[in-house]
């Protein structure tokens, strides 16, 4: 939370700078009245809460009225939260509280696309770090707001071992062997491998959970059969749209994109003040 609000600080401190001109110069300080949020296309909504924080971040005393949560489906024309306070307070927060909305929103809805495609299959859709400088927890939180999961938030809270970290120690049971002395057995330990020698060495390693990097079809129910169930196995890597259905066919456990994040272009919002 103390992230968020660092993070609201500085947008606020981005936007307003020394003063709002136009505002100052227009608007009676002490005046209230209402704005609301609205949808302006289809989306599925995330930011929420901390839209509303943008505005009471600048004064306590504004009231937010949400007609939505987090992860809801909202429609076109739809009134999303109403905010009553000081119109200066709402004219100077407007454009910060609607960026970490439309951006949220965004993901939510772009996760949401993907989670529909799978529809009951029984595999679990994740996340990577690939987020904004900064947002990472927010991002995060959106994905799940969309109906996705999360892998690790980052480097301080789960073992994935990469081709680097495997050129850097010379191979796998290695890097296995080094990191095994060390973390907890609470840990669990993934390999990201990109052929079937590897997947081997990772089994003789006997690691929890192999990453399949960029592998095609063909390999990767390869890889699934030469597992066999003795370790979780994950696909990362060029996975779209087009070819999910046919990854999650192939009895991988878990799909992590990118693009989640990534690639997701931020929803239509816009604030109207009602007096």
């Amino acid at each position: 939370m103390h992230s968020i609000k660092h993070l609201i600080q500085i947008a606020l401190e981005e936007d307003i700078g020394s003063g709002d001109i136009t505002t100052e110069f227009t608007v009676d300080p002490e005046t209230r009245g209402k704005g609301i949020i609205i949808a302006k296309e289809p989306l599925v909504v995330a930011g929420i809460e901390v839209a509303g924080d943008v505005f009471k971040f600048m004064d306590p005393e504004v009231i937010c009225k949400p007609f939505f949560k987090d992860g809801d489906s909202v429609k076109n024309g739809e009134t999303v939260m109403e905010v009553e306070g000081k119109l200066s307070v709402l004219l100077k927060g407007e454009r910060t509280a609607l960026n970490f909305m439309q951006r949220l929103s965004g993901i939510a809805s772009n996760v949401r696309s993907y989670i529909e495609l799978l529809g009951d299959k029984k595999i679990r859709l994740v996340d990577t770090r690939k987020t904004i400088p900064g947002w990472r927890v927010l991002e995060k939180y959106a994905v799940r707001a969309g109906g996705a999961y999360n892998h690790r938030t980052g480097l301080y809270d789960g073992v994935l071992i990469k081709d680097n970290h495997i050129a850097a120690c010379g191979s796998i049971s290695k890097a296995v062997e080094l990191i095994r002395c060390k973390v907890s057995h609470l840990i669990k330990i993934e390999v990201e491998v990109s052929d079937l020698r590897s997947v081997k060495e990772a089994l003789d390693a006997k690691v929890d959970i192999i990453m399949l990097d960029n592998m095609n079809i063909s390999q990767i129910k390869e890889a699934v059969s030469l597992i066999n169930k003795k370790a979780i196995v994950e696909v990362s890597g060029n996975v779209t749209k087009e070819n999910l259905n046919s990854l999650s066919d192939t009895g991988v456990d878990i799909v992590s994109i990118g693009a989640l994040t990534h690639s997701a272009r931020s929803m239509d919002l816009s604030m109207r003040i009602i007096q």
